[in-house]
Parts: structure tokens; C-alpha cells; sequence
């Protein structure tokens, strides 16, 4: 593929927007929407975040959070509220500001993927969820990226490993609590109902093979209980023996106990 910096992402991005309005993006579309619906539905808190290729494609609208922001890499005239220019790996919010943070396969159109989990793990409060949207590349989808001789859509992504962003997340301090495959739909645009049907009874039909077009990781922010440090001792509270005896400290010692310390050592 060549170096990052070759790449016009911004082209790539307007690509993959553009791809949405067909037929198999309106499916794709409409499938994570129910899917995010149905898992996210039952969160509650102040913010939520979608960082995406484009504010116009919205997830988990159902939620019950007071504010709900977007992120797009490109500045457009009369943008809305709550929509923030920004590239994902640099987000313009402060550290532990988000209840949860939806990746809408910003992982697989930016120069730095892991940069945008890393900027994601620092928004997110603890205890916050992350629900992270990516292409699988273990797929016919993957198969059709790899043939494919234009990068136009969402052939444009680099289809990054599920394994990979699970290893990612726990080294950033997250439990993963869901990780499935979905959409398990040919990846052309007009397959035929019989090529489909045949699609879905040898492998579509069997849900328990990670072939889906697109995976979910739902991942929950850890959060460590701080250890309380031991006060230092004071200089005053040191106590020096003369001799070869061991040096030992002590806090409170009373006047009485030291003379009597040192008068058995005359004794002796």
C-alpha cells in the first residue's frame, strides 16, 4: 500500500461516505444501527461520543445521555451543534470527559489506528464503554479489499485484525466484555436472492463462524484502586544506635524509654 503519508484519506473518507447511499451501505448501515440499538439502548450518563468518517451517518441515537457530540475530519458550511471538526487520532476533548465513545470505522480509515484507541481510552471516563466498529478482514469482505484493484468505499479501509484491537484495548487498561462478527451479506451490490440464499445455508447461516462483513467490540474502561502510600519517616523520628547494633526507628518514642535504653547499656 505504501507509505501512510501517501495515502489521501480525505478522498477516502468522502469515498466511503458516498458508499453509504448504495444498496449494500444502506444494509450495512441499517444492521450496526440495530445492533448498536439493541447493546447500548440501556446505557445512561452526561456524554456520548461517535467519532466517525462523517457526522451524517449516526449511531445509537436511542441512548439516554444529556449530550451526544460527533466528530468529522472535514469542515463543512452550516455544520451542526454538538459536531466537532477533528481528525479521530486527535480528539479536542478533555481526559475522562465521555460516558461512552462509538468508533465508527475510524480505526480503519486513519493514518494512526492506534492512536485513535489511545485517544479514545483518554476521553473516556472510567468505568465508561467503548464500542468499536471495524471491517473483518477474516471475511469475504476481506477477500473482496484484497482483489479489489480500486480503493474506492469501504475497500478504501485497511480491515485491521479483531484480535489485534482486542490485544490493543487491554493494553490501554479495558475489559472486553462482547467481541462478534456481523452482517453476513455477499459484498456486491446486486448478488442475487439465489446466490444469497445459497451464501447463508453453507456459511451465512451459521452464526457461530466469525465471517461477519463488519465486528463490534463492546469494552468497559478499568479503573485502578490507588494504593495509599506509606507516610515517610521524619529525620526527628530516626533513632542512631552507638556501636554494631542495628539502626532503628521508631514514632513517638518517649523521653523515659530512651534513658531507660541507655541505662541498661551502661549496665551491660
Amino acid at each position: 500500500m505504501g507509505e501512510p503519508g501517501a495515502i489521501n484519506y480525505p478522498a477516502r473518507h468522502e469515498s466511503f461516505e458516498r458508499w453509504f447511499g448504495t444498496p449494500l451501505g444502506r444494509a450495512l448501515l441499517a444492521d450496526q444501527r440495530q445492533m448498536l440499538d439493541q447493546e447500548l439502548g440501556r446505557l445512561t450518563g452526561a456524554r456520548q461520543l461517535q467519532v466517525g468518517v462523517s457526522h451524517r451517518l449516526p449511531l445509537a441515537t436511542g441512548t439516554d445521555f444529556v449530550q451526544r457530540i460527533m466528530t468529522t475530519p472535514r469542515w463543512y458550511p452550516q455544520i451542526p451543534d454538538q459536531v466537532a471538526v477533528c481528525e479521530a487520532h486527535e480528539l479536542p476533548f478533555s481526559g475522562d470527559s465521555m460516558d461512552l465513545v462509538i468508533l465508527h470505522h475510524s480505526a480503519d480509515f486513519s493514518r494512526y489506528p492506534h492512536e485513535v484507541i489511545r485517544e479514545s481510552a483518554r476521553v473516556l471516563r472510567g468505568e465508561g464503554t467503548l464500542a468499536l466498529v471495524g471491517f473483518n478482514p477474516l471475511s469475504l469482505w476481506g477477500v473482496r479489499r484484497l482483489i479489489s484493484r480500486h480503493r474506492e468505499g469501504p475497500w478504501g479501509g485497511r480491515f485491521l485484525m479483531r484480535g489485534r484491537m482486542e490485544d490493543w484495548l487491554h493494553l490501554l487498561g479495558f475489559n472486553v466484555e462482547a467481541s462478534v462478527t456481523r452482517f453476513f451479506r455477499l459484498p456486491l451490490q446486486r448478488s442475487g436472492r439465489q446466490a444469497q440464499s445459497r451464501f447463508d445455508a453453507r456459511l451465512g447461516g451459521n452464526r457461530i463462524l466469525p465471517v461477519g462483513a463488519y465486528y463490534c467490540i463492546l469494552a468497559k474502561k478499568r479503573v485502578y484502586a490507588q494504593i495509599p502510600r506509606r507516610p515517610a519517616w521524619r529525620q526527628a523520628k530516626v533513632i542512631a544506635l552507638s556501636g554494631t547494633r542495628t539502626v532503628g526507628a521508631s514514632r513517638g518514642v518517649s523521653g523515659d524509654l530512651l534513658r531507660a535504653c541507655s541505662d541498661s547499656e551502661a549496665s551491660v
